[in-house]
Order: C-alpha cells, then sequence, then structure tokens
C-alpha cells in the first residue's frame, strides 16, 4: 500500500447495520478512504460501473440477485477490483465455491474484531484473504487427491438418485422410475450421504445448488 494513495472501497450487504460496522473498521485501519454503500445487486453495479474501487465486501445473499452474478459482472467492469467474501454462511460448505469463482477471500460475520481487521489489511496489502481452515481443506484435497467439489466423488447413478431426492420423489417412486429395487435406491442414499458427511435432505439440496 502506497502511504497517501486514496482507497476506494464498496460495502455491499442489505443490512444497514452491518454497512456501518464494516465502515468504522476501515476508517481506523485506513487513512485515505473512499466508502460506498451498497444495499441490493442493482445498486452494487450501478457503483462499481461508475467509480474505481479498490475493495469490494459482499455478501452471499441479496433480494435482488446473486453475489455469484454480481462477482461476474463487477470483474468484468473492474478486472483488477479485490473482492472479499462477507458472509453468515458456513466457510466450509460456501468459501472455495466463491473463491472459485473470482472472489479473493471469505471471511464469516462471526469473526472477531481482531480477524476483521486482519482480513481487511491482508485483503489489500497481499489480495487475497483465507483462513487457516479454508487453506487446510485446500491443501487436505491437494495430499489426499480427494476433490474440493464433493459431489466429484458420487457416481453416475447416485448423482441420477440425489437429483430424484432432491425433486420430492421417496424410495419407492425412484425405484420404480430407475427399475431398480426399493432397497437399493436406501443402499445409493446411505452411500451419498456418507460420501458427502451429510444427514438430510436439506444439506443435499444445499451441496448440489452450490456444486452442480
Amino acid at each position: 500500500m502506497k502511504p497517501n494513495q486514496q482507497y476506494s472501497f464498496l460495502i455491499a450487504d442489505d443490512h444497514s447495520i452491518v454497512r456501518q460496522g464494516v465502515s468504522l473498521l476501515i476508517k481506523e485501519l485506513f487513512f485515505n478512504v473512499k466508502i460506498f454503500h451498497a444495499g441490493s445487486f442493482k445498486e452494487t453495479l450501478k457503483i462499481a460501473s461508475e467509480n474505481k474501487i479498490d475493495l469490494l465486501i459482499l455478501d452471499i445473499n441479496f433480494p435482488d440477485g446473486n453475489s455469484l452474478s454480481i462477482m461476474t459482472e463487477a470483474k468484468a467492469m473492474q478486472p483488477d477490483m479485490k473482492i472479499l467474501i462477507f458472509s453468515a454462511l458456513d466457510e466450509d460448505i460456501y468459501a472455495l465455491r466463491y473463491l472459485n469463482a473470482g472472489a479473493s477471500g471469505y471471511l464469516n460475520k462471526g469473526s472477531n474484531e481482531d480477524e476483521m481487521k486482519q482480513a481487511l489489511k491482508s485483503m489489500m496489502v497481499t489480495g487475497k484473504y483465507i483462513t487457516q481452515n479454508i487453506k487446510d481443506r485446500i491443501l487436505d484435497s491437494y495430499i489426499s487427491k480427494k476433490p474440493i467439489n464433493p459431489l466429484e466423488q458420487l457416481s453416475n447413478r447416485e448423482v441420477e438418485v440425489a437429483r430424484l431426492l432432491i425433486k420430492g420423489f421417496g424410495n419407492l417412486e425412484i425405484a420404480e422410475m430407475l427399475n431398480i429395487k426399493k432397497s437399493t435406491v436406501s443402499t445409493f442414499k446411505n452411500r451419498i450421504f456418507e460420501k458427502l458427511e451429510i444427514d438430510n435432505l436439506a444439506d443435499l439440496i444445499d451441496f448440489f445448488n452450490l456444486y452442480s
């Protein structure tokens, strides 16, 4: 960072209290800053189209759009802009998805003030920030040769069964549709849950929304 350079931040979150809190932290850390606030998908893209932004601090959920789309469009406008995802959602499930999509960092909203400051400083100095937990997951994936996308562990038939479960079909219906025994469907279901390390349908739906 250059000492006298003015940096521009865009805090995109649909909760005003979150934007105000992050804004205060930024002002504590950096002397010469310009801070923009956006509460929606539309506002975020409008500000990014009209102003040079050094760091976009971006929530995942917006009432009017998906932040994966925001990232794609914002990066197209400003390829050098860094993006820090700031979300209450579980980093074990969401962080790698967003890093792979173009974010430079991921920070959970449950983080304490010191962690938040560290993330902001790291984003401005090195251009990236991930927690030790995510570093460990990436390293584990590399060493074990297991894919970071967990759905890659499923066979084609397991994916087929999983998609039917997500659509709300029961074991008997799936057995009839695929011309297999009901007990075989149960075996597939157990294997899917075991491979993905989940124990309910809601988690299965989340996985497919994220990774497929």
